[in-house]
C-alpha cells in the first residue's frame, strides 16, 4: 500500500485531508503566546480572523524531525510506503527535516520537495492522488513522476496590499507606503521554488490583465492536469471578479473552477484579499 502525507503549507485542512484519504502535517503558528496547530485547531477562516484583529505579525516555524519521524511510523506500521509532500525547500527547512526522518525507515519513506507552496503544492499532490489511485505505479515510480512534473507548476499571484511583506522584514517601509498611497498590485510567483516579484499594476483590473498575459506567456492551462484558484481573507470577490475578467483562460475548456482558502503559512505574508491561480502549463 502507498499513502501520501503533506505538510499543511499546501492549504489542505486536516477535514479535507481526511476525506481525500491522505495524511496532513500541521505548520505551527503562533499568536504572541498562543501557539495553533495549522489546518487542525487554527482553520483558514479563523487564521484571517486573527491575523485582521492582530497587530503583530503571526510567527509560522518549520516541521521538525521528531514530528515527521513520528508521523512515518503510523504511516509504515502495517508495511506501507510513504510518499511526502513538502513546501518549497528554498521556503522553508520542513523538507530537510523530512529528509532526515525519513532515512531512518529503510526506503519505505520518500519525500518530495515540491518547490512550491499554497496551491501550488497542492496541485502537485493531487496528481499524486491521482496517480497512486490509478495502482498502475510502483511509489519510487510515482516519485520520479512528480519530480519531473513538478518543474510544469505556475504559481502566480496578484497581492492587494504591501503592508504584510513590510510586516514580515520583506520590503521596506517607503516602499510599502509610496505603494499602497498609488493603489499599486504587485504580481508574484514561485520560481525554482523561490518566490519572485513579476511586476506591478495600478487598481486590480490591470493587475489581473497582467496575470492573465503571465498564464499565456507559460504557454497556458494544461485542463488534463490539476489546477487551481485561491484567494486570502474572509472573502473571495476579489477571485470572482478576477474569475470574470478571465473568462477567457477557461471559457470551453473546463466546467469547474476549483477555488481554495489561503492558510496561515502563506497567508501570513501575503495578507487578505491576495488571489492566486496554479496549474501545470502546457
Amino acid at each position: 500500500m502507498i499513502k501520501i502525507i503533506v505538510d499543511s503549507a499546501s492549504d489542505v485542512e486536516k477535514t479535507e485531508a481526511e476525506k481525500l484519504g491522505i495524511s496532513l502535517i500541521p505548520m505551527k503558528v503562533r499568536f504572541g503566546e498562543e501557539e495553533y496547530s495549522d489546518g487542525v485547531n487554527l482553520l483558514h477562516r479563523e487564521f484571517f480572523e486573527k491575523l485582521i484583529e492582530s497587530a503583530q505579525l503571526p510567527q509560522t516555524s518549520q516541521i521538525n524531525e521528531y514530528s515527521w519521524e513520528e508521523s512515518f511510523k503510523q504511516l509504515t506500521d502495517d508495511g506501507s510506503e510513504v510518499i511526502a509532500i513538502t513546501i518549497s525547500s528554498k521556503l522553508s527547512g520542513t523538507y530537510s527535516e523530512a529528509v532526515k526522518a525519513a532515512k531512518k525507515f529503510g526506503g519505505k519513506v520518500y519525500v518530495v520537495d515540491s518547490i512550491e507552496a499554497c496551491i501550488g503544492e497542492r496541485i502537485l499532490l493531487q496528481y499524486a492522488i491521482k496517480l497512486v489511485n490509478e495502482g498502475n505505479l510502483t511509489a519510487s515510480e510515482i516519485v520520479a513522476e512528480l519530480n519531473e512534473k513538478k518543474h510544469k507548476i505556475q504559481l502566480l499571484a496578484v497581492l492587494d496590499t504591501l503592508k504584510y511583506l513590510r510586516k514580515g522584514g520583506r520590503i521596506s517601509s517607503v516602499a510599502a507606503i509610496a505603494g499602497e498611497m498609488l493603489s499599486i498590485k504587485p504580481v508574484i510567483s514561485v520560481v525554482k521554488g523561490e518566490i519572485k516579484l513579476q511586476g506591478k499594476a495600478v487598481g486590480s483590473k490591470k493587475s489581473n490583465n497582467l496575470l492573465n498575459r503571465l498564464v499565456e506567456n507559460c504557454g497556458g492551462i494544461n485542463f488534463d492536469l490539476p489546477y487551481a484558484l485561491g484567494y486570502s481573507g474572509l472573502s473571495d470577490e476579489f477571485l470572482q471578479k478576477y474569475v470574470n475578467d478571465s473568462e477567457k483562460l477557461w471559457k470551453g475548456k473546463t466546467e469547474n473552477l476549483p477555488c481554495y482558502m489561503i492558510g496561515s503559512t502563506i497567508g501570513t505574508h501575503v495578507g487578505p484579499n491576495a488571489i492566486a491561480v496554479a496549474f501545470f502549463a502546457k
